[in-house]
């Protein structure tokens, strides 16, 4: 049976929380920003109100003064993280930053309180300190343990030593605080506190675990580990609007396996199975991490090439079919070893259109030219590339 990942060895759970997140990851974390980003700039646009509601009616004129600085603050950084993200300016550190800048923000709160003698109001407040899970709860939508886990533990370390502090600099239970608005300082209290930051860190943790699964099996091929074709269909579209925007080239490959059905028929489909596999991850390893490989059918797989013509991509894509060419397929419990090829047809943006569809259909009809010359070969709109 197969073991939850929080079930497995030590070694083995501490490799998985700091692996690096899947490609369909960080495009989820993008969007996942993009809503971030726009509930953070909601919340403090709201938040500037209370100060200003307060000072109105000259209520606590110095705290709300302070209040007003801070929040204001948070709301031009919001204002520019939200202008950052809506103009696609997304890398992977930015989620990081913006989680630990959403924590940094409530800290520094309530550590302007101490600045200005008011520790009670920063171990004992109800409202501020309640924004902490607000921002835990939001690195769920980064997709990625390791921002949920660093996010959390800032957030624990960083309240623990302002309450420190203000344990060290005041007697925080000395009659001259009386009539303790903000009520008496209790480590029991501050201590549960952190417990709960905790458990909040633990629950963002596993709910991401959950939510990585549920989008690996919604988007992979569990066949052979690579993108299914839902996920492709939206992918290409993406990436031909983002080549069309910059004016860059992009080219999708459409690969077949030659004569597949002959190799299933005559060995069966375990070893069909097999074959599949140990051919995928020869394609997975012979691109870069941002390109995108998937199976789109049986035995025909797609491949996008961002920002790379059709002359390099040509010459890629034959490397991989010389090298698949060159590979021994065992046949599991017959001792026998066979050898396949492939088929690719390449088209390329913008030659061969402005759309995916056009591209999918030119790389389609070459996929087919290469099948109908003798197969093992790679046809392009320059040329054709085939075994020697």
């Amino acid at each position: 049976m197969r073991q939850h990942v929080l079930l497995r060895k030590p070694g083995s759970f501490w490799r998985s929380l700091w692996k690096p997140p899947d490609q369909f990851l960080l495009e989820a974390a993008a969007t996942g920003e993009n809503l971030v980003a726009r509930i953070r700039l909601l919340l403090t646009s709201i938040l500037l109100l209370i100060p200003l509601v307060s000072l109105w009616y000259e209520q606590e004129p110095w705290e709300n003064l302070v209040g007003l600085a801070v929040t204001l603050t948070a709301f031009l950084v919001a204002l520019l993280w939200f202008w950052l993200v809506q103009q696609g300016i997304y890398r992977h550190w930015l989620g990081l930053a913006s989680s630990l800048l959403d924590v940094t923000l409530v800290s520094l709160a309530l550590f302007i309180f101490v600045l200005l003698d008011r520790p009670h109001t920063a171990v004992n407040s109800k409202v501020t300190f309640e924004a902490y899970f607000l921002a835990i709860a939001a690195t769920c939508l980064r997709h990625d343990v390791r921002i949920c886990v660093l996010a959390g533990l800032s957030a624990i370390g960083q309240y623990a030593l302002i309450v420190a502090i203000a344990a060290t600099l005041w007697d925080l239970n000395s009659p001259e605080f009386a009539p303790f608005r903000y009520g008496f300082f209790n480590w029991s209290v501050q201590i549960s506190r952190l417990i709960l930051m905790l458990a909040a860190t633990v629950i963002g943790t596993a709910v991401v675990f959950r939510v990585q699964r549920l989008l690996r099996l919604s988007t992979c091929d569990r066949m052979t580990g690579l993108f299914n074709r839902g996920y492709f269909d939206e992918r290409v579209l993406d990436e031909v609007s983002r080549a069309s925007r910059y004016n860059r080239p992009l080219t999708l490959v459409m690969i077949d396996i030659d004569h597949f059905k002959t190799f299933n028929d005559s060995y069966g489909h375990s070893a069909g199975d097999e074959a599949l596999r140990i051919l995928t991850s020869i394609m997975r390893s012979s691109f870069r991490q941002s390109d995108l490989t998937a199976r789109y059918g049986g035995e025909e797989f797609v491949v996008i090439l961002p920002e790379t013509d059709s002359t390099v991509a040509a010459e890629k894509v034959d490397k991989l079919r010389q090298l698949i060419e060159s590979t021994p397929i065992p046949i599991s419990g017959q001792g026998a070893v066979e050898r396949l090829t492939i088929s690719a047809g390449l088209a390329c943006f913008p030659e061969d259109g402005p759309s995916a569809t056009q591209i999918l259909d030119a790389a389609d009809r070459r996929l087919f030219a290469a099948k109908r010359q003798g197969r093992n070969r790679i046809v392009s709109k320059e040329r054709v590339l085939a075994s020697s």
